[in-house]
């Protein structure tokens, strides 16, 4: 009777829904609550609408409750999220070997097609395709089919667009094919960062993750440059072959993997998402604060991907015509852009967050303008070699340090919607920016890169600036 009579209490009932008391709870990390989960969800739906009441511009103080309440994963806790994290890890080398292979075999894709530069640069723009339906896709393949569905899909993706450019079919059926790999890198690349992104120690994990696309990166032109002007002098398409086993490779483990990570599991872990998925991309997309950080990441990691595919993609053509260097010292500095950039991951991974990504990041893009000018400037080749090579270093912590610095600044039930828009969207700079690059040369010669490269560096670090501040509890 007298459990009866507590649960039936008017005052046990008003008591745990205070709304003041769990707001300085969320406040302070530290503080113990002892409020139920009840009380926790009840709050939960009105925290937005105390902190837009508090003074001042309310992007500065965006909620942060990834942090305060939850115990976060880790790479390898459970213990399924180790082969699941490695899994992400050999897809990020499939996607920088699939995105740093054009830059080694534009040369030879040009003389096989008797192609002009606009003409050869559609194969950096075909994947924009592929990169966009898998920005409006992702949160429904999520709901529908859980983390199961995009490692089926992405390596499922990447594997038949390989089988059929292996076959060397004519130019507009390659052009064409490449939006379906496209797609299949939007689809991983913006699942798996927001997947890592919520574990913790996001930086060093993150930042391993991309160097495992810089580690695919940085073997894909020498594979590929190696197969074309060494020994047999094999024809570009053999390199295919190569994809092939490595997308077979990505199927296998992605797929057993996240075989039990199904719809139901995900809709499970993200409750909030179980609302219709346009409400949750219109509420990332269209709802201030959170609009804003999510362009702002957006159009940042869009300028970026843009640098580095551009970068990567014409380097090759720049040494053979600009400086005049040999077919093989030309493939090998596209080499060691990505292998800078590899270990630029790796090596800033763990500064980063020590200095804090606001800051870190605007310190890396000034020292990356400046060695630019120095590329641009010094018209030496092994000045340019060096140079590029630390240019991929600073430019490495790039991505991941977005990507944490977004699942900082919006709530979790956001990060999907978000950081998946972001990541896809950002990626479609590896189609724009090269073939706008691509486009000019046409007209001006591909010494046209470093003036585009200089300029984008610019306009991202300005975005980066206006990103909200990140505050110390957070950082």
């Amino acid at each position: 009777m007298a459990i009866h009579q507590n649960g039936g209490s008017s005052t046990c009932v008003i008591e745990p829904v205070e709304l003041q008391d769990l707001s300085h709870y969320l406040g302070g990390p530290t503080h113990k609550s002892p409020h139920t989960r009840a009380s926790l969800d009840i709050t939960d739906a009105g925290v937005s609408r105390e902190w837009k009441s508090q003074n001042g511009d309310p992007v500065e103080n965006l909620p942060s409750p990834t942090t305060a309440t939850e115990k976060l994963e880790r790479w390898n806790h459970p213990r399924i999220n180790l082969w699941r994290t490695l899994a992400a890890f050999w897809s990020f080398v499939v996607m920088g070997a699939n995105d740093a292979a054009y830059g080694a075999l534009i040369p030879y894709l040009q003389a096989y097609y008797s192609l002009t530069y606009t003409v050869i640069s559609l194969v950096f723009l075909s994947p924009l395709a592929g990169y966009t339906a898998s920005a409006l896709m992702n949160n429904t393949i999520h709901l529908k089919f859980g983390q199961r569905g995009v490692a089926l899909i992405s390596p499922g993706c990447h594997l038949l667009a390989y089988v059929i450019i292996a076959i060397h079919p004519p130019y507009p059926v390659l052009v064409v094919v490449f939006m379906l790999a496209g797609f299949g890198n939007g689809l991983a690349d913006a699942a798996w960062n927001a997947w890592i992104g919520n574990m913790a120690n996001p930086n060093e994990v993150l930042g391993f993750l991309h160097a495992f696309y810089g580690l695919g990166a940085t073997f894909s032109p020498l594979i590929a440059t190696t197969m074309i002007t060494k020994g047999s002098r094999l024809p570009w398409y053999y390199f295919y072959y190569v994809m092939i086993g490595m997308a077979f490779l990505e199927l296998v483990t992605s797929a057993t993997s996240f075989w039990s990570a199904s719809g139901a599991v995900f809709r499970a872990n993200n409750p909030r998402t179980t609302d219709t998925k346009d409400n949750r991309m219109k509420e990332a997309l269209v709802r201030f604060p959170f609009a804003r950080v999510t362009w702002l990441c957006s159009l940042f990691l869009l300028g970026y991907v843009g640098i580095e595919v551009a970068l990567g993609g014409w380097i090759v053509k720049f040494m053979l015509e600009v400086r005049d260097a040999a077919d093989f010292a030309s493939g090998m500095t596209a080499t060691g852009f990505w292998l800078g950039l590899t270990i630029g991951r790796i090596i800033l991974g763990f500064i980063t967050p020590r200095l804090g990504e606001k800051l870190a990041i605007s310190i890396y893009l000034p020292i990356c303008m400046g060695l630019e000018l120095i590329f641009w400037l010094v018209p030496q080749f092994y000045v340019s070699a060096v140079a590029i090579a630390l240019q991929g270093f600073f430019l490495g912590p790039l991505f991941p340090a977005a990507v944490v610095a977004a699942t900082k600044l919006l709530p979790r039930h956001l990060h999907v919607s978000a950081i998946g828009f972001a990541a896809a969207f950002g990626g479609s700079g590896a189609a724009i920016f090269p073939f706008a690059v691509g486009a000019i040369a046409q007209a001006k010669g591909v010494q046209v890169l470093q003036p585009i490269i200089l300029a984008l560096l610019g306009v991202i670090l300005l975005l980066w600036l206006c990103l909200p501040r990140i505050h110390r509890k957070q950082e």
